[in-house]
């Protein structure tokens, strides 16, 4: 009798874990590819390390099709846009697939809308992370410190342009324009709303609500639906082992956001979490800055937090949405 439970239970244990193991290779099996898009600086991977670390290889184990795209590390919204655009095109040429769903991190968040308000045809959905939806006040404070036409201006972006030049020589970029002054600006509070008016779709009309979560458009007399989803974190300083990228994102969030604890405004240490909404808020209080957002350095995030975890829960909700 014992035995024979014994063996009872062992093969009750094993389909169990068939079961799952099953599971857990279809539970990221989108309908539609999912196209990961970086933001100011970004990179698709600079000889195999992921500006989205270990975020791709967990969609893809999970049964996504997952590509990571390549625009100007720096440059105007529009101009990254067209680019990925191209390569939206590119990707769907390789998969057969008619839409994409497109995850945004920072400046890959508007550059990511661009492309669902131009081409809303050839996009599911958009979901923005840590995204400048209604600008950064880093670059407000940018700006307000180094205005247009100033030494300051100028050397500073010099510096960026020549830092954008490298992270594209060593990703597959190297051939992509830059532009740090045009990067800088779209990033700004004047200049991100000023983008909202041409590309509204899924931006808030409140100051920190939330926007439309599908948004209906018509191209060539057939509808088409986008959805729009977004999330960010709010804490700084989450792991002593990326101590060195926590501290600056700290000192910035009290130069530009001001201290939490005299009512400053709640940020991930480069955008404001209002800034950050976008169509359907999953969370703004995340604790991750907003390097953790991609799982950076070398996942090093809050304790008992898995980044790649949250992107594969994403996925499985936009495969239960039919995306």
């Amino acid at each position: 009798m014992k035995r024979l439970m014994f063996v009872t239970i062992m093969l009750v244990t094993t389909l169990l874990n068939y079961a799952n193991a099953a599971t857990n290779r279809n539970y990221t099996d989108t309908q539609y590819p999912i196209v990961l898009v970086h933001g100011f600086l970004g990179f698709d991977d600079i000889q195999g390390y992921d500006y989205f670390y270990k975020i791709a290889q967990t969609l893809r184990q999970n049964g996504a099709t997952v590509y990571t795209a390549q625009v100007s590390s720096t440059n105007t919204t529009e101009i990254r846009g067209e680019q990925l655009l191209l390569q939206v095109k590119q990707f769907l040429a390789r998969t057969g697939a008619s839409k994409v769903n497109l995850i945004g991190h920072s400046h890959g968040g508007p550059t990511s809308r661009y492309v669902a308000s131009v081409a809303p045809e050839l996009v599911a959905s958009v979901t923005s992370i840590g995204g400048v939806n209604k600008g950064s006040k880093f670059a407000d404070l940018f700006y307000s410190v180094a205005p247009d036409g100033t030494l300051v201006n100028s050397a500073s972006s010099s510096v960026i342009g020549y830092l954008s030049k490298i992270t594209q020589y060593l990703s597959s970029g190297s051939t992509l324009p830059v532009n740090a002054k045009g990067a800088l600006k779209a990033l700004t509070t004047h200049e991100s709303l000023a983008f909202n008016k041409k590309y509204p779709e899924g931006v808030p009309t409140t100051a920190c609500g939330q926007g439309d979560p599908v948004v209906t458009s018509t191209v060539n007399g057939i509808q088409h639906k986008v959805y729009y989803y977004s999330w960010s974190g709010s804490r700084l300083m989450t792991s002593p082992k990326d101590a060195l990228v926590d501290a600056p994102l700290k000192a910035v969030s009290l130069l530009a956001f001001g201290s939490s604890w005299l009512g400053g405004e709640a940020n991930d240490g480069m955008v404001g979490v209002c800034s950050t909404h976008l169509g359907k808020v999953i969370n703004d209080s995340y604790r991750m800055n907003h390097v953790d957002e991609i799982n950076q350095v070398l996942g090093h995030t809050a304790l008992f937090l898995s980044v790649p975890s949250i992107y594969r829960q994403h996925a499985n909700r936009l495969k239960l949405q039919g995306l």
